[in-house]
């Protein structure tokens, strides 16, 4: 029988070995206070191109590992994490990068948490944007709380701490919903390119559950049927199979 997930342990890309401890030190105790300073630690790359930054600066956005993340961060300013940062001295990321960050550094305090990789209908009118985010266990609450670090502090939602039913679907969330004929998937999918529909959430089905795995992925990132995900190259019977044999990331921790 497969032994449940304990999601306060750091996995390979959310453990911070080889970060200096003075950087980590003054990080919060609470989920929310630990996740709040990562929306000043991280910059997009299309914000990132109109500061004029060296090309090298970019290549950022291919890190996959917390710990990488953070000493790159460090590199351009050695102050704690929980201090935010100037535009210019952020490092290069995604919405991926900005939930790994938070990961990390709730389970660096022992905090079951996990990123989960999915879709935001909050960003435009009627769709479901690409979008990752973080969630933590709530002893009280006894239920997993969703947070989008990247807009803490910022208006684009009331509660973005404590994200509500509908407002972030994962990838199997949004999959299964597309199968009853909830959703119409040609309105999920990548914000300003043509990924847009069934393939999108295939792929995402298959990068939140590895997620759920400890395996973090860049957003880019294909293997085996995967390869294979875009509209009329994979059959739903094989992705279906994939999202539905084993979710320990439903378990609760412990």
């Amino acid at each position: 029988m497969a032994q449940p997930i304990d999601y306060a342990v750091p996995g390979p890309l959310t453990n911070l070995d080889g970060v200096p401890q003075a950087a980590l030190e003054p990080v919060a105790a609470d989920p929310v206070g630990i996740c709040f300073p990562v929306h000043g630690l991280v910059i997009q790359p299309t914000d990132a191109e109109a500061l004029d930054l060296p090309a090298e600066r970019f290549a950022a956005n291919q890190i996959r590992s917390a710990s990488a993340l953070v000493r790159e961060l460090l590199a351009l300013d050695p102050a704690p994490v929980t201090v935010p940062r100037a535009p210019g001295k952020r490092v290069v990321g995604t919405c991926r990068h900005f939930a790994v960050l938070s990961c990390a550094m709730l389970r660096h305090r022992g905090i079951a948490s996990r990123v989960r990789c999915g879709f935001a209908t909050y960003f435009q009118p009627g769709q479901g944007l690409d979008h990752w985010i973080t969630e933590y266990w709530d002893d009280a609450a006894t239920r997993w709380m969703r947070v989008d670090s990247e807009i803490l502090g910022q208006s684009v939602l009331p509660c973005p701490e404590d994200l509500g039913p509908g407002q972030f679907l994962t990838g199997g969330e949004a999959w299964h919903a597309y199968r009853r004929g909830e959703i119409d998937a040609s309105r999920f999918g990548v914000y300003g390119t043509g990924n847009w529909g069934p393939g999108e959430i295939r792929g995402n089905a298959v990068k939140d559950l590895a997620a759920l795995n400890k395996v973090e992925l860049l957003p880019w990132d294909e293997w085996g049927r995967l390869l294979n995900s875009r509209p009329g190259r994979a059959g739903v019977c094989a992705v279906r199979s994939m999202i539905e044999v084993g979710s320990p990331g439903d378990r609760l921790p412990g």
